[in-house]
């Protein structure tokens, strides 16, 4: 059978190309941060500064040319896959804090932070676009709660809702909102970020003077390449080649278990489980991954008990650094593919930028106060994780974490990842209300005051873990 394509079609050189671009953007930016010395003792991620300058440079081509020169659909799904197979890798490493004292209570924990940080992102958005409403009457009442989907889920839930609140519930222009809300939470990621690592230097906090203009010594040992009864590094199969499978593999099973939801959603009938858990399981792939990482490392540990594999697949060190390769992708990717039309609207901009610009305080001053509650030991590292994720995505939080943690070794990491499970349940009331508030003013008031009573509830929970915590001496 013919082929429909020449090698020499765009089409077949396109995905090398967009990742070529990216891969650039980093290495531009790297060399920036290495020769630059105010741009180094800024603390940038190269792969955050290699992002806004291909946002820079893309959008100069467009004025020029009319044209774009990435695809944006390319930069999302290679958002989304990032982000989901950098978690992967993050779930099959085996974790050295699994039998540390209180690592499941630190885990819980971090949840916490994650959803009651949520409502006050939901607050803070739909107070503001209701009150705005009031003023300007060209302001869609409930817009606000694109704010947590934005910030706290990232461009691929921002998408999901703004897109459903257009298409069901009348919100014109609704998924360029959405859009623009991630595009603003990444660049609330940077700035934030920035500000505490340099704070922390300003204050002479060594986990971030150590890191200014100085090249981090690897200090590997054989045996973090390989260990005595792990696989080769040269087989049959490269080493490489069998973690970069394993990774793929597990990403899958978690596309397969999600594949099946979103089945049994559609088979149900239910406008609920169609139009809000549906988009929820697609949206929250980094989720499922780090479920799949845990029946992976289940299934492998079961074969090793039974003397069925005789060897240690899984090697630490090899998937850091793909966890790394995907996070940058995926960080240098969203940041490239910022979509700021929503600008173009007038009757958006008030709202955007009073929304995010008090979700963004709202969300550093509390995540710095209770991360301090919460995790006494290692505070620095759980803010910088977790704010990360709050304005981003998971892969925002690990970024932001390296500048003080490069080879994560504090639980912050663990916590992060494999807190969403726990946070999927603590929060599932307020993600089950962004399908209830655009339909009247009755329900924004009322999500409102069930967000207040939220955020009390959650917050006593905090103090109380708070001086659990205490107790214990951590």
């Amino acid at each position: 059978m013919a082929s429909n394509y020449n090698l020499w079609d765009y089409s077949v050189w396109e995905f090398v190309i967009a990742i070529t671009i990216l891969m650039t953007g980093m290495i531009v930016a790297n060399a920036m941060i290495r020769l630059i010395k105010p741009l180094r003792n800024l603390l940038i991620p190269g792969s955050v500064l290699g992002g806004f300058i291909l946002f820079f440079a893309f959008s100069a081509y467009k004025a020029a040319t009319g044209e774009t020169l990435v695809d944006t659909s390319t930069l999302e799904l290679l958002t989304y896959h990032g982000l989901g197979l950098g978690c992967t890798a993050v779930a099959l490493k085996t974790e050295k804090h699994s039998g540390r004292k209180h690592a499941q209570r630190d885990i819980f924990n971090s949840s916490l932070v994650t959803t009651s940080s949520y409502i006050v992102q939901a607050l803070v958005g739909l107070s503001v676009s209701f009150a705005l409403s009031f003023v300007l009457l060209d302001v869609w009442p409930a817009s606000g709660m694109l704010v947590p989907m934005g910030f706290g889920q990232g461009p691929g839930q921002a998408y999901n809702w703004g897109h459903t609140y257009e298409m069901s519930w009348g919100f014109t222009n609704g998924t360029s909102y959405g859009l623009s809300v991630a595009s603003l939470g990444f660049v609330a990621c940077s700035i934030g970020g920035v500000i505490y690592l340099n704070l922390m230097r300003v204050k002479g906090n060594l986990k971030a003077v150590c890191r200014v203009g100085d090249d981090v010594e690897d200090d590997l040992c054989p045996e973090d390449v390989s260990g005595p009864n792990e696989v080769p590094l040269s087989d049959s199969l490269d080493k490489l080649t069998v973690e970069m499978a394993l990774v793929f593999i597990t990403y899958f099973i978690a596309f397969g278990l999600t594949y099946i939801l979103s089945g049994l959603c559609d088979r149900s009938g239910m406008d609920l489980l169609i139009s809000t858990v549906k988009p929820l399981l697609w949206g929250f792939n980094f989720i499922f991954a780090a479920l799949a990482g845990v029946i992976t490392k289940a299934v492998l540990s079961f074969l090793g008990k039974n003397n069925l594999v005789e060897k240690q697949y899984v090697n630490n060190m090899f998937m850091d650094r793909i966890s790394g390769l995907f996070f940058d992708i995926m960080i240098v990717a969203s940041i490239a593919a910022i979509n700021l039309s929503a600008f173009k609207e007038q009757s958006f901009v008030i709202p955007l930028i009073v929304g995010c610009l008090l979700a963004t305080l709202a969300t550093y001053f509390y995540v710095d106060h209770v991360t301090k509650i919460l995790f006494p030991t290692y505070s620095e590292e759980s803010f910088l994780s977790l704010y990360g994720m709050l304005t981003g995505v998971v892969g925002t939080g690990i970024i932001l974490l390296r500048q003080i943690d490069p080879k994560l070794e504090t639980p912050a990491s663990t916590n992060l990842v494999f807190q969403t499970l726990w946070a999927c349940l603590t929060g599932f009331p307020l993600l089950l209300l962004m399908g209830f508030v655009p339909r009247s003013t009755g329900w924004i008031v009322a999500a409102l005051g069930i967000f207040a009573v939220m955020f009390l509830v959650f917050y006593g929970w905090i103090r109380l873990a708070g001086k659990k915590v205490a107790r214990d001496g951590e």
